[in-house]
């Protein structure tokens, strides 16, 4: 409870202040699989974490610039896990920015739909004990979603992103990239087919998180 207290506090304190609340703090060469990006790092001077800014080509005024703002998944990103799609959803993502020739990608460090690594892996548990990934979280005393875009917003502006065609099926997530001068263009759907371990996980968001989903 005292996570969840926490974090509210510091989402309403982000907002009132008014003012940019990341630095900048290094920026490299990233080669990969999929195409040449340049790795941004971000510190957050309110809570200490470190998000980082994929970016691909040329991102001219900024208008209209394919994005995608990804929570961290250790589990899905790095493992390859089956209980979700975050994996997937990170590589297309990834592809479809360079074929594209320009785009961003920013990977925030907000595991488990704002939890944390360690509370994620207890609600994995308790889906094991046939829990949906919404009670689960709620179980352990958290929201259904705690995760808080406003450093997305700073982190694109700095970037000269003016406005995004954002690569997402979750509609709520437009209204947390908006704002201080940066605007949602259109909603791209990035939608993974789902398997024999994400069917239930899927459908759980589209009831019950509102993503849109067509396959569920």
């Amino acid at each position: 409870m005292f996570e969840q207290l926490s974090h509210r506090v510091l989402s309403m304190w982000r907002r009132a202040r008014g003012k940019p609340f990341v630095t900048r703090v290094a920026t490299a060469k990233l080669p990969t699989e999929y195409g040449e990006f340049e790795i941004v790092a971000y510190q957050d001077s309110l809570d200490g974490e470190t998000h980082v800014a994929l970016v691909h080509g040329d991102l001219g005024t900024g208008e209209n610039v394919l994005a995608r703002v990804h929570s961290a998944c250790l589990t899905g990103d790095i493992f390859h896990s089956a209980r979700c799609d975050c994996g997937p959803q990170l590589d297309t993502a990834m592809r479809g920015v360079v074929a594209e020739g320009r785009g961003v990608i920013l990977y925030l460090n907000q595991e488990g739909r704002g939890i944390g690594l360690a509370n994620k892996i207890r609600a994995y548990s308790l889906q094991d004990e046939g829990f949906d990934t919404v009670e689960a979280n709620e179980r352990l005393g958290f929201a259904a979603d705690s995760r808080e875009y406003g450093v997305s917003v700073r982190m694109l502006l700095d970037l000269g992103v003016r406005s995004v065609r954002l690569l997402s099926n979750n509609p709520r997530k437009l209204a947390g990239v908006t704002g201080d001068g940066l605007s949602v263009s259109e909603r791209i759907p990035i939608e993974i087919p789902p398997s024999e371990f994400t069917r239930r996980y899927l459908k759980t968001k589209k009831d019950k998180l509102g993503h849109e989903l067509t396959s569920v």
